[in-house]
């Protein structure tokens, strides 16, 4: 796999393009990022949708060697999650467990957040809510602490120092961007100390310093890390 070709077209504050970049740099797969300005409505130009037709980031692009070989491209950040951890499974940890149980939970968490809250409290949605007179903080807010409720009831009897026991999976990569929403929109954390815990954890390792999105080349300057 050394010569196969890894794209990623991402921004910097989209959550779902960050389980994205923190899954790549966790399994030290090497990728050539390509930024879309949401605000700029990027994501909606016919070369865009040619490669994403939902007009949405993240999309994952990954060429193998050979003149024969066609491009796979994934448009969705689960399944792209889980097609690196079959594709690169000798790279870094992997993100879905062996046994069926356990990869059952740590799926279920996953769409907790990637079903349940995100696609709720992303831009899109805020948009179109905001004729209706909806206040976006409010909105978000309200939406994140239901999915965060359950959430926290399920890794209640699961976590170890991550969400499932004391190994990164697919549910950690979903959740972290999801916190740092959370906190963008001044949710109190404190109500949810296991989700709490596991983000202090997170933060720790380097792969998620690597893909927040305060660290992002297309992050603006007023906005990143200091």
């Amino acid at each position: 796999m050394s010569d196969t070709q890894v794209t990623l077209y991402t921004y910097f504050r989209s959550s779902c393009s960050a389980r994205l970049r923190i899954a790549l740099y966790l399994k030290e797969i090497p990728f050539k990022p390509i930024f879309v300005n949401l605000l700029r409505d990027e994501q909606s130009t016919p070369s865009h949708r040619s490669i994403n037709p939902s007009g949405t980031v993240p999309a994952l692009v990954v060429q193998r060697p050979g003149p024969e070989q066609h491009p796979v491209i994934l448009t969705q950040s689960l399944a792209a999650l889980e097609y690196l951890d079959e594709t690169f499974p000798d790279q870094g940890p992997k993100l879905l467990p062996s046994d069926p149980e356990t990869r059952a939970l740590v799926r279920t968490l996953a769409q907790i957040i990637g079903c349940d809250v995100q696609p709720v409290t992303n831009l899109r949605i805020l948009k179109r809510v905001a004729p209706f007179g909806a206040d976006r903080t409010v909105w978000s807010k309200d939406l994140i602490e239901d999915g965060f409720r359950a959430y926290e009831a399920l890794v209640s009897s699961s976590a170890g120092k991550f969400s499932v026991g004391d190994q990164i999976t697919m549910a950690d990569l979903c959740l972290i961007p999801a916190v740092w929403g959370a906190e963008r929109v001044g949710m109190d954390m404190s109500t949810f100390p296991v989700i709490q815990k596991i983000a202090k954890n997170l933060e720790m390792e380097e792969a998620v310093q690597k893909g927040h999105w305060q660290t992002q080349p297309d992050t603006p300057e007023d906005l990143r890390a200091k």
